[in-house]
């Protein structure tokens, strides 16, 4: 059966329908490309009995894009057969698009990539009034350019400008919203009315061409010579590389393809963009990006650390102890998944202020017409604010989101444990206390599990689930349920002090103020930050989480430690903000001051003193980026592999995931062991050591690593 069904209708209107055989959704693999090269010869054979044609999809989804496994494995070896495939694919697309009849695209669901660069082909777009339907061409989001004509096509469509957002940040809106931006033409409330606005089309236009195949086109916006365009575009690649901070290629490359493509006709400027798709696709980022985003995340989310045995558990009623920042935030996250739950603290008052951070942000969704006032209402009935223990009676799960002391956990887990439903679910939010160790106020240690949510909760996709020493698997996998069922990530991990993320994320920041107790600049260190790829430097992030708790958690942490029978290790960044909070006050943003100055109006800048204090001015005028950039991201990359080694972390698919979404590592890397992959294990083995001879033995690679590197083996 071919992927493209061929149906000439009495009427002269041929319906092409798109339905790849043995798939769930459509993609442009071998097959698609078959299938297009025998409809578009029957379409030039039979053009004389054709009037018109409509494309349209059998699937749910109208065309999910380019096949990522072939992708995937393209090399720059056979980059120019990649190269001339890609080119004939499109040719194909322009036979139809240059055919001199009317073709419209039925967009029936979302169109994502190579979707919605079909219908771009088309000379009329319908779709479905959907909310639920996206549109939108996110190829740079796994480090990738649109490279089905959807950098030409577009910018001729809305202009430049107005097509960069789609094109270098990937946006993706619905219908309503593409019809706005001029992506469609058309909504339609039925799947009948969208295929009869796309004949009362063909009927209203027996001869059509694009606008940019007719004589004297000019581009909307203006060209890129056009005196207000040149302008913008002069100052482009300096805005985007503030963005990019050059670690990513694709957008640089997607505004290259556009402007350059946007200077030539129409086929010049395809095969501009296909040069640039192929660079991309043999890159090295895009197969990091690629193979972490799609690959691994789908294999996470299709349930790949989740124990197969146990039947999937839908929650109906969550109890959340503690109504700060993190609960408040677990509470809205739930409730918006239609979850009833209860928000408890210690007092009403407490309980309420926290209900009404929920209402905060539901409010900014009504206003932006996201949500109806009816829809806040519902979401916010299912929030029950109370300081009573009594109303988590019948609680499937209680997550305990209060402060970071073992002895209160262990308070609350005694009371709020009994009024858990048979069986029921007592999961802790905790960020660095060992589950197994908490799990002994448990009557139930098998049933106590570690659900580490991430800050803010609203906007953090990322759950850390953490499975104590007792914790069973069907506790594991209604946790995973229960993480998916609120639309978050799971990534499961095994037990252990700070378990898999705050023990990275802690040497992420403890390198950063060990560079500056060394002398080195701390406007060097916080750029070395995030010129690695680090959404923001250490010395700033510490600020956000606040010296204090960092105090707190050490303490604690030493007190268990030693409690253990073990030996505590102070690391040479303790004495760094033991000074900071107790010689100079200076706590983090919270309390006004930290490393940075907080003016009551104006932006954060770096506290002068710190000059003063610690740099080292030789030092400081001698130190390489590049030496800085390697501690930041090698540092967190060997204790990943310790995690590894010590069987915190159970799967590389969840530490590359986990160390990009719970620990913002660069994403351009594809995440923490992927960063040794791609770099070259036995390559980073040596780097490493020489890390570890001229910054200490932190650096030193742990066995499995230098394991690997023997055998030249990657991590997978």
């Amino acid at each position: 059966m071919s992927a493209i069904r061929y149906e000439l209708g009495s009427d002269q209107i041929l319906t092409l329908t798109i339905d790849m055989p043995g798939q769930a959704a459509n993609t442009m693999n071998q097959v698609f490309r078959e299938a297009l090269d025998e409809a578009v010869c029957k379409v030039q054979d039979n053009l004389e009995d054709i009037r018109g044609i409509i494309v349209t999809s059998a699937k749910k989804t109208f065309f999910a894009g380019g096949d990522l496994k072939e992708l995937h494995k393209v090399t720059r070896e056979n980059a120019q057969v990649f190269e001339d495939m890609v080119n004939r694919l499109k040719a194909r697309m322009r036979a139809l698009e240059t055919c001199g009849k009317p073709v419209v695209a039925a967009i029936n669901g979302t169109a994502l990539g190579g979707g919605i660069e079909i219908a771009l082909a088309c000379h009329h777009r319908i779709v479905l009034n959907d909310n639920a339907i996206q549109l939108g061409l996110p190829e740079v989001t796994l480090g990738l350019l649109p490279g089905g004509g959807g950098t030409q096509r577009l910018p001729r469509m809305i202009g430049l400008e107005a097509a960069f957002p789609f094109l270098m940040e990937g946006r993706k809106v619905r219908p309503s919203a593409a019809l706005k931006a001029g992506m469609v033409d058309a909504l339609a409330d039925s799947v009948e009315e969208m295929l009869a606005k796309a004949r009362a089309f063909i009927e209203a236009n027996p001869k059509c061409q694009q606008p940019w195949d007719k004589k004297g086109f000019k581009l909307p916006g203006g060209a890129p010579h056009h005196p207000a365009m040149a302008q913008k575009l002069a100052i482009a690649p300096a805005m985007l590389k503030q963005k990019t901070r050059g670690c990513y290629p694709a957008p640089e490359r997607i505004l290259s393809a556009a402007v350059e493509g946007a200077q030539v006709d129409f086929d010049n400027g395809s095969l501009i963009e296909t040069r640039y798709f192929t660079e991309l696709v043999t890159g090295q980022v895009a197969k990091n990006m690629t193979g972490t985003f799609w690959f691994q995340l789908n294999k996470i989310k299709a349930g790949g650390s989740r124990p197969e045995s146990v039947t999937r558990k839908h929650f109906k009623k969550v109890g959340v102890l503690g109504a700060g920042m993190m609960g408040t935030g677990i509470a809205y996250a739930t409730a918006t998944c239609g979850i009833e739950v209860v928000l408890k603290d210690i007092s009403l008052d407490r309980a309420e202020k926290g209900k009404s951070y929920s209402e905060n942000l539901l409010a900014k969704k009504v206003s932006r017409g996201h949500m109806t006032e009816k829809q806040k209402t519902e979401i916010l009935g299912r929030i029950r604010a109370t300081d009573s223990a009594a109303d988590l009676e019948g609680c499937d799960l209680v997550i305990e989101a209060v402060f970071e002391d073992s002895d209160l956990k262990a308070r609350v887990t005694a009371e709020a444990e009994p009024k858990l439903v048979s069986n029921g679910i007592f999961a802790s939010n905790t960020s660095t206390i060992p589950i197994t160790q908490l799990a002994k106020a448990s009557d139930r240690p098998q049933n106590f599990i570690g659900l580490h949510f991430f800050s803010p909760v609203d906007k953090m996709q990322l759950v850390e689930i953490v499975v104590g020493g007792k914790t069973s698997d069907e506790t594991l996998a209604r946790s995973f349920d229960y993480v998916q069922q609120i639309g978050k990530i799971p990534v499961v991990v095994n037990d252990s002090r700070g378990f898999f993320t705050s023990r990275v994320f802690g040497t992420f920041v403890n390198e950063g103020i060990c560079m500056l107790g060394e002398g080195i600049h701390p406007s060097s260190i916080e750029n070395a930050g995030i010129l690695a790829g680090m959404p923001v430097g250490p010395l700033a992030i510490t600020d956000e989480v606040s010296m204090t708790l960092m105090q707190h958690v050490r303490t604690q942490s030493r007190k268990d430690t030693e409690a253990a029978g073990g030996t505590w290790h102070a690391h040479p960044a303790e004495a760094i903000i033991d000074e900071m909070v107790q010689t100079h006050g200076r706590k983090g943003k919270a309390a006004g001051a930290g490393f940075y100055e907080y003016p009551a109006r104006g932006r954060k800048y770096l506290w002068p003193e710190l000059e003063t204090l610690y740099v080292d001015s030789n030092k400081a005028r001698l130190v390489e980026l590049q030496e800085l950039k390697d501690r930041i991201l090698f540092i967190q990359a060997i204790e990943t592999v310790r995690c590894l080694e010590e069987g915190v972390l159970r799967t590389v698919e969840d530490a590359n995931i986990g160390s990009i979404f719970g620990i913002g590592y660069p994403p351009w890397t594809g995440g923490a062991i992927q960063f040794i992959n791609q770099y070259g294990v036995k390559a980073f083995a040596d780097r490493a050591k020489e890390l570890a001879m001229t910054c200490g033995e932190r650096f030193a690679p742990p066995a499995l690593l230098l394991e690997h590197a023997k055998q030249e083996k990657l991590f997978i």
